[in-house]
């Protein structure tokens, strides 16, 4: 971790290789967690910056030279820094809170944005030791730590005390805290005493309506789609516990689960997942580039996590192409559905009543064109990108 601070070429250039920024526009850093999600999920955000003469640099811990073009071509400023988003070793997460700090010093920045955990504790803290005068954190869910589990764990009481600490020293330090969701706003205002007058609710970070256009209803085969990462906190049990009752009644159903393995401690194995394959309840091609393709091949869009979301991206793009949703009544997920007019809430946990919900569109399929219609009404409400990003600039900038 780091190495790349100290390699010379400039596709491995880090922190350690910026200067000042010239000429009279501001300077904005942005601080993400893993450069994959960049262009998909800050892309928009970036361009806007940039419009407004922005100069905007943004680092990551695991750039590949093919993801730095691709932020490039936004024109942005890619660099790596160093980040172990999984470690609970303190004496790492020093090193990146020293490795910020210098920077800052060095680059001069006006203002930070961070957004993930870890990068909004050290990236804030680092900023306001630096003296930067505008420091931006975005909480994006609460996560595993905050996560309701059936039985007591230790790490996981472990995590979230540390995590109460760090948030209650980091983000008190920011100028603005943004949140997605009611819950996570109250939650962590209460946890670490932030001012009401610093926090803002933004209610998700949007997808672009036109590269998620509405599509006509699929109903030949009735299609249920779960994207998510392969945690039992997402509800893919519950799915798969759902697929096997439906399947074994109407056995022309299709089930599509799209998602990568992880690597946190509510992982499902991959002999789990193949299981359900084999056994014919669902479909699993794993993790998928071309996300809109199976949106189009989607009738209804499950996601029974309990998981604390923020405001979860795929159910946005769903609702984005007219999918009806299934979801619970949990942070961020509830967001996502006006009950019975664009989709049901189903109570975390529980397979029975995701198989009910699920029948309502099997044995009424004129519900997914209607409520289809009603979840892109609702995209464009709430989630248009645009809107969204004009919303958090002039709480940014509100001279610009």
């Amino acid at each position: 971790m780091g190495k790349n601070l100290r390699k010379p070429d400039t596709e491995a250039k880090g922190v350690n290789a910026v200067n000042k920024q010239d000429g009279g526009a501001m300077n904005l850093i942005i601080l993400s967690p893993y450069a994959q999600s960049i262009v998909s999920f800050r892309g928009a955000l970036i361009r806007a910056l940039i419009e407004r003469n922005i100069k905007v640099s943004i680092l990551a811990p695991d750039y590949t030279p093919e993801l730095r073009k691709s932020v490039e071509r936004l024109g942005g400023k890619a660099l790596n820094y160093p980040l172990n988003r999984t470690s609970m070793n303190p004496l790492v997460d020093l090193h990146t809170l020293i490795t910020l700090r210098a920077f800052f010093n060095s680059a001069r920045p006006e203002a930070v944005f961070s957004y993930n955990p870890k990068p909004v504790i050290y990236g804030t803290l680092a900023a306001y030791l630096a003296g930067v005068p505008h420091r931006f954190a975005m909480v994006e869910g609460l996560g595993y730590a905050f996560t309701p589990q059936c039985q007591f764990s230790f790490k996981q009481a472990l995590l979230r005390n540390a995590l109460i600490l760090l948030y209650k020293i980091a983000i008190n330090r920011a100028t603005r805290v943004f949140f997605l969701n009611r819950d996570d706003l109250a939650t962590l205002c209460a946890l670490t005493g932030l001012s009401s007058q610093k926090a803002v609710l933004i209610g998700g970070i949007g997808v672009d309506l036109d590269e998620w256009p509405f599509c006509p209803p699929h109903l030949h085969p009735l299609t249920f789609t779960l994207a998510a990462r392969l945690l039992r906190e997402k509800g893919v049990e519950e799915f798969a516990q759902a697929a096997r009752d439906i399947k074994s009644r109407y056995g022309y159903v299709r089930f599509l689960l799209l998602g990568a393995l992880d690597t946190n401690p509510g992982a499902l194995t991959e002999a789990e997942v193949r299981a359900w394959v084999q056994e014919g309840i669902l479909e699993w091609p794993g993790s998928v580039s071309n996300m809109q393709a199976y949106l189009a091949q989607t009738s209804v869009y499950v996601l029974p996590s309990y998981y604390r979301e923020g405001v979860p991206r795929s159910t946005q793009e769903a609702m984005a192409m007219g999918r009806p949703v299934i979801t619970t009544d949990a942070p961020g997920c509830r967001e996502t559905v006006v009950e019975g007019v664009n989709g049901f809430w189903v109570p975390p946990r529980n397979a029975a009543a995701l198989v009910k919900m699920m029948e309502h569109f099997i044995q009424d399929p004129s519900l997914i064109e209607s409520m289809g219609r009603e979840s892109r009404r609702l995209a464009e409400e709430r989630f248009d990108v645009h809107k969204i990003n004009q919303h958090l600039i002039a709480e940014m900038f509100p001279e610009s």
